[in-house]
């Protein structure tokens, strides 16, 4: 516990004032946060180490973190996202016949939908520091209220398992226990916050109802990636807690849900 303390205070410390400054500085931590998740989701399934797909992957991965109005010039081609995606797609299905496929159809199909997952949830952050500084701390707030409810009402009142296959120490309880916290700091942070975000109390509760279901789920998929993979934590970059994806896999699922029912424009 004290390990994950010091990280966390660490983190904080390193983190929210480039959070708060924004600009080139966030954005470029933002790719490095997003470049780190990818390796560590390529390293749980990939255990051949394939060079030329793999910073194929990591060029689209970059490409997916642009806004969507801006282009890529590669030789002085302008490409959207779209292009770039379906280029990467191409590249690595012809890599498969170069290497009369030892990298496999399955292998070029497992790192696109890994640069998408990744690089899609980390663009929609960015956006919604763009948007502002209001919407990041909601987030953030929900992810943390959502994360603190489940543990602490699971151990105090979980009998139920929510998924026992996949994160056998979740229960029903825990997941309630997150929703009802994340909706209590919510109104606190509406009521308080010098910048609340600019909608009615109602809409807030009852997308802050969605927002911690869909956290949750998106902590329920990268614990189905791990134990589907046999790891522990997708990594060690941060001692007492693991890796990028175990700490931001919430992110890339409420953050874009916050965009698709446009509560962040």
């Amino acid at each position: 516990m004290k390990t994950r303390i010091i990280t966390a205070v660490i983190a904080i410390l390193l983190f929210f004032p480039i959070v708060f400054y924004g600009e080139w500085p966030f954005q470029l931590l933002i790719y490095l946060i997003a470049t780190i998740g990818l390796l560590e989701l390529i390293k749980m399934r990939m255990r051949t180490n394939y060079p030329i797909p793999f910073a194929i992957t990591i060029v689209l991965l970059w490409g997916l973190l642009l806004p969507f109005s801006e282009q890529v010039t590669l030789l002085d081609i302008g490409m959207t996202k779209i292009e770039i995606t379906l280029s990467a797609v191409l590249f690595l299905l012809s890599y498969t016949v170069l290497v009369k496929n030892k990298f496999t159809f399955e292998d070029a199909g497992f790192l696109v939908l890994s640069a998408v997952y990744i690089g899609l949830g980390f663009y929609y952050f960015i956006e919604a520091r763009e948007a502002g500084l209001e919407y990041i701390f909601y987030g953030i707030l929900v992810i943390l209220a959502t994360d603190t409810g489940a543990y602490f009402c699971g151990r105090a009142f979980g009998r139920n398992k929510l998924w026992p296959e996949i994160s056998p120490n979740k229960t029903i309880e825990g997941a309630v226990g997150g929703i009802v916290l994340s909706c209590i700091i919510a109104v606190i942070f509406q009521l308080l916050s010098p910048e609340p975000v600019p909608h009615s109390m109602t809409l807030v509760i009852v997308v802050t109802i969605l927002a911690s279901v869909v956290g949750q789920i998106g902590d329920l998929v990268e614990s189905a990636f791990k134990r589907h993979y046999d790891v522990k934590d997708s990594g060690k970059i941060l001692p007492g807690h693991g890796g990028i994806l175990d700490r931001f896999d919430s992110w890339l699922f409420i953050f874009p849900v916050l965009h698709f029912i446009q509560f962040i424009s």
